[in-house]
């Protein structure tokens, strides 16, 4: 009983997010429709109640090993819980303005956080699973939640089918890790690994890598990426850019220099792959996107190639540095996806690029942000997205792979065209004739300016508070 209070005691968070999404489902199927609002704000209520018991709950494991929680797992929920609330206060003023009130969207998104949850604090092959299964398949249906929009259907279709492919390749590779090493829990994985590198293992551990890179949607596991961001909803899409990333790759993290910690060399030959991949799909793709949805698909591939050469250098500081990049990704892209809620005309929303031409003179405090997020993504000192990259290509050349690192300086080279193009678009180019700007909705302005604003205080006083929790998360995570 007393080990039965603890486990309880550890994984109160994901339990707070599971009976608390029950509840407000029960709210939401007596009320009815009109209690979207409600269920909505509830569900943000529960989400920061998430975090703040993450944040002041005990550390240690649980049930046999299969659940952590250490500062690893701390930081990463805090994260994906405050991302999910902010993804559900973008999805209520989308709601209410395209007048599709339902209050089933913010359960889905409360019902995900739990599974992303679990991802981050997996310790065994099965936890690893389920939490990845339980996510998804809230993602599935909020892919297709506008289900009158032909490309949200086919977003969501593509995007389950193309799940089921990925979860074929990690129970495949989960079996055969299983096989050779006899159990399920990292710990004896790592065990096993240290003393018995087998081929049979290392198939295994690279068909588990396929898996979870299209979680991530690292190429050339990417194929889902631009259709579903193209069709689903946008306030989805803010969600499936941001904490889904992060809890995929702490576990990725956590799966690698935990539990196979003896084979870096082998599988960071794959992870280098991936990346160099990404670099050239996310960096090449995007030059040819008129939808500035799906050239946030493409810049999302290359950005990820970026987070994983962290985890490719296999030490605690590569940790450290794949953590800081993905908070401070996670914060450009809320203020993108923000930026695109609050741009409309006549009641319809701007997506192609070319219609932010002379958007200044409409919008110049919106456009001044645009070209903020627009130069941090692009790795511009001193804003925050450099700071990111610095981490992960300093981490990459501290393990031995500058010339990756140096691919990676390239690519965003490349990718920078497609950024200064906006810039260029909407402060130099003649806005054409059309009708002007709808009223932007409070939430989305508000969101968009604190994410472009980040990246000027980060300078000063960002990294002192973000850079040592990210050290102290990897470092109680004991990589390398």
């Amino acid at each position: 009983m007393p080990d039965l209070i603890t486990a309880l005691h550890l994984s109160a968070p994901e339990a707070t997010l599971a009976v608390g999404g029950l509840v407000l489902l029960m709210v939401g199927a007596f009320a009815g429709e009109k209690s979207s609002r409600l269920v909505s704000t509830l569900a943000v209520g529960l989400l920061v109640a998430a975090t703040a018991i993450t944040v002041t709950g005990p550390l240690g494991q649980a049930f046999n090993g299969a659940y952590v929680a250490d500062p690893l797992a701390v930081y990463a929920k805090a994260v994906i819980f405050l991302s999910s609330a902010v993804a559900i206060v973008l999805g209520d003023g989308w709601m209410t303005r395209t007048r599709i009130a339902r209050f089933e969207f913010p359960i889905l998104i409360v019902l995900a956080s739990a599974g992303m949850g679990m991802m981050a604090s997996s310790g065994d092959l099965i936890s690893l699973y389920v939490g990845i299964e339980l996510h998804s398949l809230a993602l599935y249906v909020l892919a297709a939640f506008h289900r009158d929009d032909l490309k949200a259907s086919e977003a969501g279709l593509k995007y389950f089918v193309l799940g089921a492919l990925s979860s074929g390749l990690l129970l495949y590779g989960a079996s055969l890790i299983y096989g050779f090493a006899g159990s399920m829990r990292f710990e004896d994985i790592a065990a096993y690994a240290a003393t018995n590198p087998s081929t049979g293992l290392i198939f295994g551990l690279v068909f588990l890598i396929c898996g979870l890179a299209f979680k991530i949607s690292a190429a050339p596991f990417h194929m889902w990426t631009p259709d579903v961001y193209e069709g689903a909803p946008t306030p989805v899409v803010a969600l499936f850019a941001t904490a889904p990333k992060v809890a995929a790759m702490v576990l990725i993290a956590r799966t690698l220099d935990g539990a196979f910690a003896g084979l870096h060399d082998q599988w960071a030959q794959v992870l280098i792959l991936i990346s160099l991949i990404s670099f050239v799909v996310g960096a090449f793709g995007g030059l040819a996107q008129k939808d500035f949805q799906r050239l946030l698909a493409y810049s999302s591939i290359a950005n990820i190639g970026y987070a994983l050469l962290g985890i490719a250098a296999g030490t605690t500081l590569g940790v450290q540095a794949m953590l800081l990049f993905m908070t401070l990704y996670v914060i450009d892209q809320f203020g993108f996806f923000a930026i695109l809620l609050s741009l409309s005309r006549n009641g319809r929303p701007i997506r192609k690029i070319s219609d932010l031409a002379g958007l200044r003179k409409e919008r110049p405090v919106t456009t001044l942000a645009l070209t903020v997020l627009s130069l941090s993504v692009l790795g511009m000192p001193p804003l925050s997205g450099f700071w990111g990259k610095w981490a992960v290509f300093g981490a990459a050349a501290d393990a031995g792979y500058w010339m990756v690192g140096a691919a990676g300086l390239v690519a965003s080279v490349v990718a920078g065209f497609y950024y200064l193009r906006i810039i260029k678009l909407m402060w130099f180019d003649p806005a054409p004739e059309q009708a002007p700007t709808d009223k932007a909705p409070i939430e989305a302005k508000t969101i968009a300016w604190a994410s472009a604003a980040f990246a000027f205080p980060l300078v000063i006083i960002g990294l002192t508070w973000l850079e040592p929790l990210a050290a102290r998360a990897a470092t109680g995570f004991g990589a390398g």
